[in-house]
């Protein structure tokens, strides 16, 4: 390229730019003169980047993939965890009821000597319990004792629920006597109200003494001193040896 003399700078750059379009070879010499290798290395660089991004993207998106599938497995491990508290809660009712059970009917045959022995009772007689249809003559008395308001239908209802209801005399001067009963395995406070309470609704219903009795196979020390304050007898029963 020829450059004229006295030309002007503006001139002079727009020479070289044209001279520079017309000739692609002369561009890349001209970079190489002007452009370090880092600066000449940018484009194969940003290719790379791109092409990084490109993956990282696809990376990212297996990621968001492979977290629902993890949220999915939660949500799902979280069925099955309530799933088997579920079936727990159903074991540990069906176990507590199996032992209630299995108390309510070994004192059935047992209750009349124990309370004979621990109360110093006798002519024990059951009146009502979980294996026994209740004596005619009992509901009826227990009912007419609604109708003139010797009693509630809330007390009729506690007396419907009792465990165990015999009647007896106390062997020193043969005066009756009620007892109500209220088993389990291991006696609680409810255990200890029921009992004061179907009690009560046995004195007011005949209008004679009647004796609250919790019976279990344990009891704590703070509900024993409780059974005590309610004047509740407590009545020890011997669990069943294992086999």
């Amino acid at each position: 390229m020829k450059v004229e003399k006295n030309l002007d700078p503006t001139s002079l750059v727009a020479r070289i730019i044209a001279e520079l379009q017309a000739s692609p070879e002369a561009q890349q010499l001209l970079l190489r003169a002007l452009l370090t290798n880092e600066f000449l290395g940018v484009p194969a660089r940003l290719d790379r980047i791109e092409k990084d991004v490109a993956e990282l993207k696809v990376d990212v998106a297996q990621l968001k993939t492979d977290m629902a599938e993890v949220k999915t497995d939660v949500a799902q491990l979280k069925t099955n965890v309530a799933e088997v508290k579920t079936t727990v809660d159903v074991l540990q009712i069906d176990v507590a009821w199996l032992k209630g059970s299995d108390l309510e009917n070994r004192l059935h045959r047992k209750i009349g000597p124990l309370l004979s022995q621990a109360l110093g009772l006798k002519r024990l007689a059951i009146v009502q319990a979980p294996v026994q249809i209740p004596a005619s003559d009992f509901r009826d008395e227990i009912e007419d004792a609604v109708d003139d308001g010797r009693i509630t239908d809330r007390q009729l209802a506690r007396l419907n629920d009792t465990d165990a209801i015999l009647h007896a005399q106390h062997r020193a001067d043969r005066t009756p006597v009620w007892i109500a009963v209220e088993a389990s395995h291991t006696v609680h406070g409810g255990d200890i109200n029921r009992a004061r309470a179907s009690a009560d609704a046995l004195q007011a219903v005949f209008r004679t003494e009647a004796v609250a009795v919790a019976t279990g196979y344990r009891i704590s020390a703070a509900n024993a001193e409780r059974a005590k304050a309610a004047g509740v007898e407590y009545l020890e029963v011997s669990p069943p040896r294992r086999a």
